[in-house]
Order: C-alpha cells, then structure tokens, then sequence
C-alpha cells in the first residue's frame, strides 16, 4: 500500500503529457524518399565497414606480427571466405531493407493515434483509482 502511495504521484504527474492531441510522426520520416535516403547512406556505412582493415588487429590479438597479406586484409574478405556469393546476398539484404525501412515507418505511424488513445485510457483509470484511495492522514480507529 505504501508503494502505491509513494509511485501513484509519480505516475500522476506525467499526466499533462497525455493530453495533448496523438501526435504523427513527421511527414519527413513517412515520405518514401526519406527511406530511399537512408536506405542508401546504410548501404554506404555498410561498405565502409567492409572496407575497414583488420589483418594487422587479428594479428595482434593473436600475439604475432601482421604478414604483408594481412595488412590488407578487410572485414568484407573475412566475410567472404565464408560465403562465396556474400556480395549477392548482401545486395539482396539491402535492397529489402529500404522497403522494410518504409513499411514500418507507415505502421508506426498508423499505430500511434491508436496508441495514445489507449494512454489516455490508461490515465483516467489511474485517475479513478487515485481518486478512491483512503486519505493516508486520517486518523485510525
């Protein structure tokens, strides 16, 4: 009960932020070409990692000095010894990831209004519930 008392004004007092209207998500982050833009600086973050070296890291882990071969050695040539077609694989990836970018964002902003509406419920219950708790300072029999 005391935990009630103690949480319920903490609970009570973010209150105002469920009044306002359901916001949306700004017509930036629903606009197709915003997921195409992001879609494509992923693709480039994503070949400047394949293009990192980390022969001569791997070497120094192990203990030992890096080979001539080794310092060339780069994320994407780790990745392709074990897949020989990690190039397709990888373009196909990210190819549905602008897509999938897109589609969220759309689902994420159809769900909101739903979702601040069922807040707003959950305050008033809390209101309610507030509202019959016994005076924590009136006097026991």
């Amino acid at each position: 009960m005391r935990k009630i008392l103690l949480v319920l004004p903490l609970l009570l007092s973010a209150s105002p932020a469920f009044a306002q209207q359901a916001p949306q998500l700004p017509r930036e982050l629903t606009d197709p070409a915003t997921a195409a833009r992001l879609a494509g600086t992923v693709h480039a973050l994503t070949y400047a990692l394949l293009n990192m070296r980390v022969g001569e890291i791997q070497a120094a882990v192990e203990g030992r000095p890096a080979t001539p071969e080794e310092r060339n050695l780069t994320v994407g040539d780790i990745a392709r010894r074990d897949d020989p077609d990690f190039d397709r694989h990888l373009q196909q990836k990210m190819l549905k990831a602008g897509g999938q970018m897109q589609r969220s964002m759309q689902a994420l902003n159809q769900a909101l209004p739903q979702i601040m509406s069922d807040l707003k419920h959950a305050q008033k219950s809390l209101e309610r519930a507030a509202a019959n708790m016994p005076d924590p300072t009136y006097p026991r029999r």
